[in-house]
């Protein structure tokens, strides 16, 4: 705990990654975007859809906003940020998300500032899941090593619990992916959800409409092929070209596997690999697959054979 404790009070290994953006708390970006005439409104009735969600689920505090740092104002030419610029995201051990503005981040505030609200909204709502799936550490030669994660397992001696997948599989029996994609489902639903209820529609420039589809969940597949055509800039280029990766490798994996294994009971899947994520508790999951698809469904389709083999190391 005081190894955590001091990972936790200092943010600067995660920044210093970016040196050209500069970071600020979500809640004074929130209130520097209102001085400057931004509705804020979206986010903040998204965020209370998130916790009443949440809380059918089991999480009963979101990830503090002081805990979100945001990337803007930055002073490489061409800088373009948003949910999919590159090594941003929640880090479990600092128990802190870094995240960018969506759009050019060479100013103080966002170009499309819709649009920018509702892909915080969507980063927000997706790390507070990750802040709060179930957990724990062991002490390793004084450091902590994280052996569960929501319902992914890793040994201290480093055996992941499930195997990546192959390259440009539609199928997944990852458990990093699962999870990833049910966050994301959530966070993408509320998204949606609060664009319907603000009326916020699609830029027009292509890249808008791309992340607009993105943070709403309703891209298709003609959307991801025309994001590896993106006529654009450098990183809006990689923009575009991560957004559609992130699309074919994690959110339609999900909705492969759900399925695949839940098919007329998708929602119901997901639910309980959400409330399972929360409480770390595959017990009535496990018992939901067991009766659809016969006894030790969960671990039949991720336990790897390598995970209790003796004498491996990380």
């Amino acid at each position: 705990m005081a190894a955590l404790s001091a990972m936790r009070a200092d943010a600067s290994p995660l920044t210093d990654k970016h040196p050209a953006h500069v970071f600020r708390p979500l809640s004074e970006i929130l209130s520097r975007w209102a001085a400057d005439g931004i509705d804020t409104a979206p986010f903040h009735a998204g965020v209370e859809d998130a916790t009443r969600r949440y809380a059918g689920y089991g999480l009963s505090r979101l990830l503090p906003l002081d805990r979100v740092l945001v990337g803007c104002e930055s002073t490489r030419p061409g800088a373009f940020g948003g949910f999919h610029h590159q090594d941003q995201g929640y880090r479990h051990l600092q128990m802190i998300a870094v995240i960018t503005m969506h759009g050019p981040m060479e100013r103080r505030t966002p170009e499309h500032p819709a649009l920018a609200l509702l892909d915080l909204l969507r980063a927000y709502a997706h790390d507070c899941l990750h802040y709060g799936s179930r957990r724990r550490y062991v002490e390793m030669a004084g450091l902590p090593v994280r052996t569960q994660y929501g319902i992914n397992y890793r040994r201290a001696t480093g055996q992941a619990y499930s195997v990546a997948d192959e390259h440009g599989s539609r199928h997944t029996r990852n458990l990093g992916i699962v999870m990833e994609g049910a966050c994301d489902r959530e966070a993408r639903s509320l998204t949606r959800k609060t664009a319907e209820r603000f009326d916020i529609t699609e830029p027009t420039d292509a890249l808008g409409v791309l992340s607009f589809r993105d943070v709403t969940g309703t891209l298709t597949e003609y959307d991801c092929r025309r994001a590896a055509d993106m006529p654009e800039s450098t990183e809006r280029t990689q923009y575009a070209a991560a957004l559609r990766n992130y699309e074919t490798g994690v959110n339609s994996r999900y909705l492969h596997f759900l399925g695949e294994f839940a098919p007329g009971e998708e929602d119901e899947c997901h639910t309980r690999l959400v409330e399972a994520i929360i409480s770390g508790d595959t017990t009535t999951l496990g018992a939901w697959l067991d009766e659809r698809h016969g006894p030790g469904t969960f671990a039949g389709l991720f336990r790897t054979p390598r995970y209790f083999q003796p004498g491996l190391t990380a």
